[in-house]
């Protein structure tokens, strides 16, 4: 499937569902951050995806960040609340989905960089060095969010 993110933009088509998604933010040791290459539109990302029927919220992130990058973690803290409805994900089969994101904070705790069927590169990488990807501006708003520390969770 693949997908296209609309921000601001006033010819995105209307939003005709929501889903509750999470995605995780991890640094290692040095400080660099484990980033994707999502397989759907080609942008990279933190990990993450969609909450499944039967789990928390934190048993989806650890799940995705499995998934899709063969790390294992433990979430630490919430970053941000994302639920801006001029961000909208239109997908290949006619849904087109308003954004609602968790962010999580979470610490590496085993595995090893693997790719999936959702993410076809799979990386640590210096935080001076994310303005050379092509991020979507969802992402790099929780990437500064991330780096940021702040006090209190962001939420929209």
């Amino acid at each position: 499937m693949t997908r296209v993110d609309y921000y601001n933009d006033p010819n995105a088509p209307e939003a005709n569902s929501i889903a509750v998604a999470v995605s995780a933010f991890i640094q290692d040791d040095e400080g660099r951050i484990l980033m994707i290459r999502r397989t759907d539109n080609d942008l990279y990302s933190i990990p993450g995806g969609q909450l499944e029927l039967g789990e928390t919220l934190s048993q989806a992130a650890v799940r995705e960040v499995r998934e899709e990058t063969g790390i294992e973690c433990a979430i630490t803290d919430v970053i941000g609340l994302y639920s801006d409805p001029n961000h909208v994900i239109a997908y290949d089969d006619g849904e087109v989905r308003q954004e609602f994101s968790i962010c999580f904070r979470a610490v590496a705790s085993g595995g090893g960089l693997r790719t999936s069927s959702e993410s076809k590169e799979v990386f640590w990488i210096e935080p001076s060095q994310l303005s050379d990807l092509k991020i979507h501006q969802s992402i790099r708003l929780r990437l500064q969010h991330a780096i940021a520390m702040l006090p209190t969770p962001f939420f929209t």
